[in-house]
């Protein structure tokens, strides 16, 4: 009836064929399937079970009148076990199929069986549409969770995704090669994870954040074109979207100008869908201006699938009598609006709580009004004039029953907050469609920001970014007006991929460390390599690079990174299922030469 797996390690047969894979143009043919029980039903005498596979589901029937060894191990199976089963492929009457199943047509007449793994009760059902479990549990039994139909598509997709960043890249030219796991600490904007290193005692290997530098040693190399599929690892704070150990599609060319790495970029990424999904993306995509981007969506990867604008309407209330827009525009800050359709309603209610939310986080006031029979309605409107009104009204594109959203303040502070506010309305009204993309390039970056914090400039992208060569000047008398070669891709309000064109001149180099704060010695200790690389005939050069889980998210269509990953951790680092981290054996420790003092 059944061998006890441990007498041998080998099925008793080889597999013919997948079991989601066969249709009715099968029918006749003898197969012989491996797989799970998906479900069984006991007829009084015929069997019925679903065995599933990673292509999906077969029905199986078990009839004690062919075979009555086989229906012995029908009886015996239950949830989940495996097993291997032989048989002839049959339509189904009339009447009995199911037109919800790719193979629903058909099943399989069984004359052997064999039950390869027994199973105790799973701790959640694995099957199609299942997902209340919590996350913890699931997580704790990823292999299980993993085999979930849904699961199985994603990384499936996800295996597809990235078949046509190969195909389009090797197409191209790229020349793929791997860079190492184990190398040195580089500012990259996060904490690196430290490795200790047994043989130089005293010493650590970091695990890299990204190949940045290596790819761009690789071009000083003469490879021309590289690509990769990168691991990357950070040690930062995670949010819902973040993992500490992610992939990275990592690109890098020789002599290029953004026009030619966007070109590549565009191409890889139409190859990607029609591999993973079979839909046609054709390029070129749109192009925006961070500056623009800034101003009318507050956000440098705006959603493109809806409108609500923002609009600065600082002009309108010019010599205002209303004492908190006058204070405001006194300081030199700006009034940026929102108008929301009459079609999306706000009550009272939501308006208020809306306002001590952005009070209480942000420290900063919400102005509304309703225009209603040509007139404003609500606290704002009887402190400004008519005509101010008006202008405001004209610059927000304010219709009938529509409502204002106003915020006053910093441009640098408000911006963004109309940006989340505009994505919030979104949300709330389901103003983002499912069955668009959208995607765009923002472009025209600016080099640097300042940091309140490190009161200091810092790179917007990396501190190897080449200024735009029409800023250079810039660099010396207005730094953070300088902009730079860098362009990120953005799909539905989501950053795909983000790059630069690089600079190949060691001078350059060390003055854009310099006004980072980097002296030339701090800068020779931490990148001498690079320096001294650069400086033996170094080609223009310039790359990008896409974070894989994040395409596979958007290609999934899922909202977390944790669903198309095969063994994410927790947002506190921790893999549930096998425990890491974990301690160490003391002996382990000894021979790093390191104690743990908590």
């Amino acid at each position: 009836m059944s061998r006890n797996p441990a007498y041998s390690p080998l099925p008793p047969w080889p597999r013919t064929d997948y079991c989601g894979k066969m249709r009715a143009d099968d029918a006749g043919r003898e197969v012989a399937l491996w797989g799970w029980v998906a479900s069984r039903r006991d007829h009084g005498g015929l069997i019925f079970i679903d065995l599933r596979d990673r292509e999906g589901v077969v029905q199986l029937v078990f009839n004690p009148a062919h075979d009555s060894a086989a229906h012995q191990v029908a009886d015996a199976a239950r949830s989940e076990y495996y097993i291997a089963a032989k048989g002839k492929v049959v339509r189904r009457t009339e009447g009995t199929v199911n037109r919800e199943l790719p193979t629903g047509e058909i099943e399989i007449l069984v004359t052997q069986a064999e039950i390869l793994g027994a199973s105790q009760p799973p701790p959640f059902p694995i099957s199609s549409g299942f997902d209340s479990a919590a996350e913890e549990i699931r997580l704790k039994y990823r292999y299980l969770d993993l085999r979930r139909p849904e699961m199985q598509r994603n990384l499936m997709r996800r295996h597809q995704a990235l078949r046509g960043v190969r195909a389009w890249l090797d197409s191209q030219g790229f020349v793929e090669i791997e860079t190492p796991i184990l190398w040195r600490a580089t500012p990259e904007g996060a904490r690196d994870y430290l490795v200790p290193s047994r043989v130089n005692q005293g010493k650590f290997y970091a695990l890299p954040q990204s190949p940045q530098l290596l790819k761009q040693l690789l071009m000083v190399s003469g490879f021309d074109r590289y690509y990769q599929i990168a691991r990357c690892f950070r040690d930062e704070d995670l949010r819902a979207n973040r993992q500490p150990e992610f992939s990275q599609i990592d690109i890098e060319m020789t002599g290029p100008r953004p026009e030619d790495i966007i070109a590549i970029a565009e191409g890889m990424m139409a190859s990607i869908y029609e591999y993973a999904l079979g839909i046609t993306i054709t390029p070129p995509f749109p192009r925006m201006p961070y500056a623009e981007a800034m101003e009318r969506f507050g956000s440098d990867k705006p959603d493109l699938r809806f409108g609500l604008e923002i609009n600065n309407l600082t002009p309108a209330f010019t010599g205002t009598s209303f004492k908190v827009f006058a204070e405001v525009l006194g300081r030199g800050e700006s009034i940026y609006g929102l108008a929301l359709p009459a079609e999306h309603q706000l009550s009272r209610r939501e308006l208020d709580e809306m306002a001590e939310a952005i009070r209480s986080e942000k420290g900063l006031g919400l102005a509304w009004a309703k225009l209603a029979d040509g007139n404003w309605q609500g606290p704002i409107g009887r402190h400004v004039s008519e005509a101010e009104r008006g202008r405001a009204g004209a610059m927000a594109g304010l219709n009938q029953g529509d409502t204002l959203l106003m915020v006053a303040g910093q441009k640098d502070k408000i911006r963004p907050l109309m940006g989340d506010l505009r994505l919030q309305l979104a949300n709330k009204f389901q103003l983002r469609r499912t069955d668009q993309l959208r995607f765009l390039w923002v472009i025209d970056f600016p080099l640097f920001e300042y940091s309140d914090e490190e009161k200091r400039l810092v790179s917007v992208n990396h501190p190897f970014t080449a200024p735009h060569p029409d800023d250079l000047d810039l660099l010396d008398s207005s730094p953070l007006a300088a902009r730079a070669l860098a362009y990120d891709m953005v799909l539905n309000g989501q950053e795909m991929g983000g790059g630069s064109v690089r600079i190949h001149d060691p001078q350059l180099q060390l003055k854009v460390f310099a006004l980072l704060g980097m002296g030339r010695e701090e800068a020779l200790g931490k990148f001498g390599f690079l320096l001294d690389a650069l400086s033996y005939g170094a080609p223009p050069h310039g790359g990008i690079a896409f974070g894989v889980d994040r395409i596979a998210m958007m290609v999934c269509g899922t909202d977390s990174l944790r669903d198309v990953m095969a063994f994410p951790k927790t947002q506190k680092a921790v893999d549930l299922m096998s425990g890491a981290p974990s301690e160490v054996d003391a002996r382990q420790l000894r021979e790093l030469s390191i104690k743990v003092a908590l």
